[in-house]
């Protein structure tokens, strides 16, 4: 039988553009060569997008990949300029495509609005899911009128606003792009000399910003995997992994704890915490990609009270990291489902959405 193809996106135009080319190695190689055809396509800064090498990122160290420009052009050398339209719309349906792409562009529901123009299948959620879940206000918004436990926030877009937050909470508040990842630009604000700081550095990355409480917690995640409608006992039963608990060696999980510095940080897996916690930060992850309209995959992040155990729902990511360091691969690893077969059920879970949504009528 002709194998199916899988494109790969990579690259992209965010500040997290570099994490995704590691994200992006991880993929090709647990993608099985017998059963699939892997397109790796590097989409750059300028959006042209070229078909390169899988065998040259494969033979790239993590660390010259996070390196920045140099590695970027060894890859993109002699590549093959492609037109996105003419690619997407060539798949078949047993096709499909991977966007490991992380932040703006990428997984807050633009390249997915192309996706579902081209009639293609494609791992993770659909449009809505994705800009909710990028979307930090709308996800804090959804999530409220879900009944989700949170610690109080606001969003800010003038030094005034983030100041009267900042104020109303207590200190320390973190504050951060309402539309980035990978603790891109978030500031831990101690005091009110701090503010407008921070501020500006969030707002270096977005037109928008969260002001957040700081409370004393451990941060604790899940990785979630599946169909959120499947029924119980279906082979994608949307389900929680293992969580862990993450213990910076610094004040807070930074870019530099996640990705540069290789003793930033330690993990715990399983969280040394209570069963019911774990069931309870296990539950409001289900709770959230249900009302979020996520699909596939997404990492929910959380803060347990260091006194009262209390959980409060954070964040999710809806295209996590695949870097080997990645906690959504390796809470999966942990749990049971190895890196290989967590790709294989993600690339099958895109083409039953694909599948689903064709049955859909267009004539009126």
């Amino acid at each position: 039988m002709k194998r199916a193809t899988v494109v790969v996106l990579c690259g992209g135009r965010s500040a997290e553009r570099l994490v995704s080319l590691v994200s992006a190695q991880c993929v090709v190689a647990n993608l099985d060569a017998k059963r699939f055809k892997v397109r790796l396509i590097h989409i750059g800064t300028d959006n042209g997008w070229l078909e390169i090498s899988s065998g040259r990122l494969l033979a790239e160290t993590p660390g010259s990949l996070h390196g920045g420009g140099a590695s970027v052009l060894r890859l993109r050398r002699n590549g093959i300029k492609v037109d996105p339209w003419r690619l997407l719309t060539s798949l078949g349906p047993r096709d499909c495509v991977f966007p490991v792409l992380h932040g703006p562009m990428g997984e807050d529901g633009t390249m997915q609005g192309l996706l579902e123009l081209a009639g293609v299948a494609y791992v993770g959620c659909g449009v809505l899911g994705s800009a909710a879940g990028m979307d930090k206000e709308a996800t804090k918004r959804v999530a409220q009128s879900a009944g989700l436990p949170q610690v109080p926030w606001a969003v800010a877009r003038t030094p005034r606003e983030a100041s009267a937050a900042a104020r109303r909470f207590g200190f320390p508040v973190f504050i951060k792009p309402a539309r980035m990842g990978s603790s891109v630009g978030v500031v831990k604000v101690k005091g009110p000399s701090g503010v407008a700081a921070a501020l500006r550095e969030a707002l270096r990355y977005d037109d928008k910003a969260l002001v957040e409480k700081g409370i004393p917690a451990r941060e604790v995640e899940t990785a979630v995997l599946g169909d959120p409608w499947a029924p119980k006992g279906d082979r994608f039963e949307l389900k929680a992994s293992l969580c862990a608990e993450i213990l910076p060696n610094a004040e807070f999980y930074d870019y530099k704890a996640k990705y540069l510095d290789p003793d930033g940080a330690s993990f715990a897996i399983p969280a040394p915490i209570p069963a019911k916690v774990s069931a309870r930060v296990r539950a409001v992850a289900l709770a959230a990609f249900r009302a979020l309209d996520l699909y596939g995959l997404a990492r929910v992040d959380f803060f347990v009270h260091t006194k009262t155990g209390a959980v409060y729902f954070n964040e999710p990511n809806t295209l996590p990291g695949f870097t080997p360091a990645s906690m959504y691969p390796r809470l999966w690893r942990e749990t049971g489902l190895p890196t290989k077969k967590l790709v294989e059920t993600l690339v099958a879970l895109a083409l039953r959405r694909a599948a689903s949504r064709r049955r859909i009528s267009t004539k009126h």
